[in-house]
């Protein structure tokens, strides 16, 4: 397997989306960042530290660890991902298996509301997005100009000095 791939592979899986982060990565998502999702794998385009990295779930983190070309994955250990070195540590079948692993892994960990609204056919998702966008720019404005009024009341009941 190598990176073009991977990606081809990881776009198969359902309710994936794909980000460009930090530098040369490409972030695989599981739902929209709009909605809550979560990251389930990351490319490294640079390879520098990695060519991939992605959750493992914490039954098989260790496991995964006694492969040779197979590490930790920096900053991301302590919630059980796993990084390789190279494409050759597994063979293609393995990548597959193990990136699906990780997309259900990180899908079962969404909100259940979450997961309904990624259940939703792809127009109504995309409308509710917007309005929840909308419906959140108003509750903001709302808190704010509560907030506003509180203070200007708490002003005026402060006793004046004389």
């Amino acid at each position: 397997m190598d990176a073009e791939r991977a990606r081809e592979f990881l776009l198969t899986l359902p309710h994936v989306c794909e980000t460009k982060q930090w530098g040369e990565n490409l972030v695989f998502w599981t739902g929209d960042k709009a909605i809550g999702g979560k990251m389930f794998c990351l490319l490294n385009l640079d390879a520098g530290g990695g060519v991939i990295s992605f959750a493992a779930g914490q039954e098989r983190f260790y496991e995964l660890q006694e492969r040779d070309g197979l590490f930790p994955a920096p900053y991301m250990a302590r919630i059980f991902w796993v990084a390789a070195k190279g494409w050759s540590a597994l063979r293609n079948a393995e990548w597959e298996e193990l990136l699906r692993a990780a997309h259900e892994i990180t899908f079962a960990k969404l909100p259940p509301r979450t997961r309904a609204v990624l259940e939703m056919p792809a127009r109504t998702r995309e409308k509710l997005i917007r309005e929840g966008r909308t419906l959140l720019a108003q509750r903001a404005a709302a808190e704010k100009s509560a907030k506003t009024a509180k203070k200007a009341a708490m002003k005026a009941k402060r006793p004046r000095k004389s």
